[in-house]
């Protein structure tokens, strides 16, 4: 049950994606374009989906534990160290470059996006030689 309710999720979270035009690069990278091109319509995703979040958050969290799992998996870490920063900077430089982010790119390889097939091809380079050199 706890691998439906993960796939379930997940389908959701892309569908989502996908029907907000996250997936498509040349409107993220407009809503990054603040002296050019300017599309304000992600800033109201993303702010339908912080207020989905806050209150999902505060209705989920009453619970002792959640339903397919024996714990919530929550950060317990609050401060701010220089691998979190530098990995911010490095993601919004990222998606300001590419105009995809993982949450994106995942659902555009998907629906067969080409350019979504070099991103992830990319993301996962990188993701290995992170490690790498974290070892």
């Amino acid at each position: 049950m706890r691998l439906l309710s993960a796939l379930l999720a997940g389908l959701i979270f892309g569908a989502g994606i996908a029907l907000s035009g996250m997936i498509n690069p040349a409107k993220v990278l407009n809503f990054f374009d603040l002296a050019g091109t300017w599309d304000p319509s992600l800033a109201f995703v993303m702010a339908g989906a912080l207020a989905v979040t806050f209150v999902g958050y505060r209705l989920v969290l009453r619970r002792a534990e959640p339903l397919f799992d024996i714990r919530f998996h929550l950060p317990t870490r609050r401060d701010l160290d220089p691998r979190l920063i530098g990995g911010s900077a490095l993601f919004g430089v990222g998606w300001g470059i590419a105009g995809f982010c993982p949450g994106g790119a995942i659902p555009a390889l998907g629906l067969g996006q080409p350019d979504a097939v070099i991103f992830v091809g990319a993301m996962l380079g990188g993701l290995v030689l992170a490690r790498w050199l974290r070892g």
